[in-house]
């Protein structure tokens, strides 16, 4: 028998010199972020498990959160700050210290700002998220209101939805008796949601519906109905189902009559939607249509759980949200026991249970008189609801070159290759006077930078991390920065004090930041930041208010009560938008040229988004760029599994691997994006398509054409 070894079976103690610490998985941002046991030896680790103590994840994690190891040591991570001496795009730099680098940008945007005005600089974040309220306020005490994120993409339309209708966000209740899980497949984006789903099918009877084009794990597994709409057609879904339940009397009339505001133009404008026509355009048998119906008639409680994207990417997403959520109102599940309720208890994009001054935090040095932020005039819903930049607009905003476009940029992961129609993104990079960008690693968006500085992964910073239930943890390195590397808050902030930021808390540094926003809190968190352990924060004060409460007291909106008209929109006529809900097809140039739908941006358990196509292992599990097609559709043009085919849409073309899948519907074709040398985003047009309510592209809903090719 061999010698067992402890070494190699990586057993913690002294006589192997491994030590466990503990952390958070950032991978997967800004949810749920679970924890890590980190073995360690000398200085290295060598080692990730879930953490089992953990309140939130309880020692669970995915493939993503298995990937920390390799993510935190991948060959091309930034280890010192870095000044461009080539082309932009050519990627050479030379190395540089962070007082060259600060000195540098310090001038530059400072430059810019006395030149042009502080409002010709943008401020962006991409992933992660941690940092953002210190980059916000940084950009607001610049001067800027253009600060913008990857929520220009994602989240933001469906919070948008709810802000015309409740004045806040509103989130998912898997105490209802009927669950619609719209959109969402948790099994490759939040592995938490249906382990909860199955456990509490089990234990308290409640029924299931998924709303998926596709066959996914949660509708093969536990979907007592699964409905499977044409891509963008969600909106005419939820109509359909309202007019029935409408006609029948199967609504909450006195609920309606005492909380929902506009109900009588919204039931006259879906009476149009009869189960044939919503038959006619979703696809979906009219007997399923009606069986949903059923069921939600039957139920005494519901609650929907809308993905944050799927349903957004088109140019009807937005509206997608509202027709979806007019179902909870007509039917008195919105602010009730076992219905929709606020989420408003968040701090750093993780909801938590508690109230912070997050928000305050980041506006209060607003600047309220600079040009109003980018794409304010394109998308006036957008800056109306959110005050921000829509980072989508950006391009067009510096290519335009006048009095109003952006002449610097600094980002903290800039990813250029989330951007429909991105080559505009990168003729927009030549022409800005100063880019730079914070990354972990030398990606392609930042080898057109001027400047590109290093920060930390998860794994060697300290963060305050909140989690649901009212906890807290403020989380340590289990090993140093690589390099030169440092957080993101400590760069803004030493850059913010380089560049002379009148801003004196700012200035102080993230933690002192922190602890003002949670100044009113219970909680002392120089004892949070003396612990190891993850903190649940108890006492007066703690906790949201319940849906109970606004219901009673009135709801964030212009009438106090749940709006399905919207009386946002509709002081706005000059808009062009609907203040109902209401729906409109995807948009298609030419039928007879294009008669395949494209969805880019399909989720992969093992991935998100670009993020781990860079890791060996994960890149592995599928390592060409693939297009799952129907088997019927591959039929009809001779594709077999592996063949190359060519996408080509009114923009462009783009090869791809086919898979044909029986998962897919006719007529559909799902493309996995990412992958670095197969730009799936460079050929979805944006303007023409994308969501004239949110500025969302239409990544899910392109009209397209495929072929073979030898």
């Amino acid at each position: 028998m061999a010698e067992f070894d402890a070494l190699k079976a990586k057993i913690p103690g002294e006589d192997t010199g491994i030590e466990i610490k503990h952390s958070i998985c950032a991978i997967c941002s800004p949810a749920p972020h679970c924890g890590l046991s980190c073995y360690v030896k000398d200085g290295k680790v060598i080692k990730v498990e879930g953490w089992k103590e953990h309140p939130d994840s309880n020692g669970g994690i995915c493939t993503k959160g298995q990937s920390n190891k390799e993510f935190l040591y991948r060959e091309d991570r930034i280890l010192y700050p870095m000044r461009r001496i080539g082309e932009r795009g050519e990627g050479k730099f030379e190395r540089i210290t962070w007082e060259e680098a600060y000195k540098e940008i310090a001038e530059k945007l400072n430059g810019v700002k006395a030149q042009y005005g502080a409002d010709k600089v943008a401020f962006y974040s991409g992933y992660n998220k941690w940092y953002r309220s210190m980059l916000a306020r940084f950009a607001h005490s610049f001067g800027t209101q253009s600060y913008g994120t990857e929520h220009s993409s994602c989240f933001a339309s469906g919070l948008m939805a709810w802000q015309c209708a409740t004045g806040m966000e509103m989130g998912m209740n898997l105490m209802a008796k009927l669950f619609i899980g719209w959109a969402a497949n948790g099994y490759y984006s939040m592995y938490k949601l249906p382990m909860g789903i199955e456990k509490l099918k089990a234990l308290t009877g409640m029924k299931y519906i998924v709303v998926d084009p596709r066959i996914t794990p949660a509708s093969a597994r536990f979907a007592d109905l699964h409905l499977r709409p044409r891509l963008g057609t969600d909106g005419a879904l939820a109509l359909t189902i309202a007019n029935q339940l409408i006609q029948n009397g199967w609504i909450d009339k006195e609920y309606i009559d005492k909380y929902v505001h506009g109900f009588e133009e919204y039931a006259e404008s879906v009476k149009e939607y009869t189960l044939e026509k919503g038959e006619e355009l979703t696809g979906v048998p009219a007997s399923q249509i009606w069986q949903a119906v059923e069921m939600i008639r039957d139920a005494q409680t519901m609650s929907i759980s809308e993905s944050s994207a799927p349903l957004a990417h088109h140019h009807n997403g937005m509206q997608n949200y509202r027709c979806i959520m007019s179902l909870l109102a007509i039917t008195g599940n919105i602010g009730t026991a076992g219905g929709q309720n606020p989420s408003e208890g968040q701090f750093a994009e993780r909801t938590t249970g508690y109230t912070t001054h997050e928000r305050e935090f980041m506006f209060e040095t607003y600047p309220e008189n600079a040009d109003k932020a980018v794409g304010a005039d394109v998308h006036p819903l957008w800056y109306e609801l959110r005050r921000d930049m829509q980072a989508n607009d950006l391009a067009q905003n510096i290519l335009n070159d006048d009095e109003k476009s952006i002449k610097a940029l600094y980002a903290h992961g800039m990813n250029y290759r989330m951007f429909a129609e991105d080559g505009k993104v990168l003729e927009a990079f030549k022409k800005l006077d100063f880019f730079v960008d914070v990354d972990l690693f030398m990606t392609d968006s930042a080898k057109w930078a001027d400047i590109v500085l290093p920060c930390c992964t998860s794994l060697e910073r300290s963060e305050f991390k909140g989690y649901p239930g009212c906890h807290i943890m403020y989380t340590k390195p289990v090993v140093q920065p690589l390099g030169e590397s440092k957080r993101d808050v400590d760069i803004i902030v030493e850059l913010a004090n380089v560049m002379g930021i009148d801003d004196p808390l700012l200035c102080s540094g993230y933690e002192n930041c922190v602890k003002h926003i949670f100044r009113d809190l219970p909680v002392d968190l120089d004892m949070v930041m003396a612990s190891d352990e993850v903190i649940k924060i108890e006492g007066e004060g703690v906790g949201v208010k319940s849906g109970q409460w606004y219901m009673e007291n009135g709801w964030r909106t212009p009438t106090g009560k749940i709006e399905l008209y919207s009386e946002i929109i509709g002081a706005h006529p000059e808009w062009g938008l609907d203040p109902l809900p209401s729906y409109t097809p995807p948009i298609n140039p030419d039928p007879e040229k294009y008669p395949f739908m494209l969805c880019s941006g399909a989720r992969l358990p093992n991935v998100l988004h670009s993020r781990l196509h860079g890791s060996p292992w994960q890149r592995s599990l599928l390592p060409d760029p693939t297009v799952e097609m129907n088997p019927a559709d591959c039929e009809k043009l001779g594709i077999e599994m592996g063949d190359d085919v060519e996408i080509v849409t009114s923009i462009g073309s783009m090869k791809f691997k086919a898979n044909p899948s029986h998962t897919i519907k006719e007529g559909q074709l799902f493309v996995y994006h990412g992958y670095p040398e197969r730009d799936i985003n460079s050929i979805i047009p944006y303007l023409e398509i994308c969501d004239p309510y949110s500025g969302y592209p239409a990544y899910r809903s392109v009209y397209c054409t495929v072929r073979r090719v030898d």
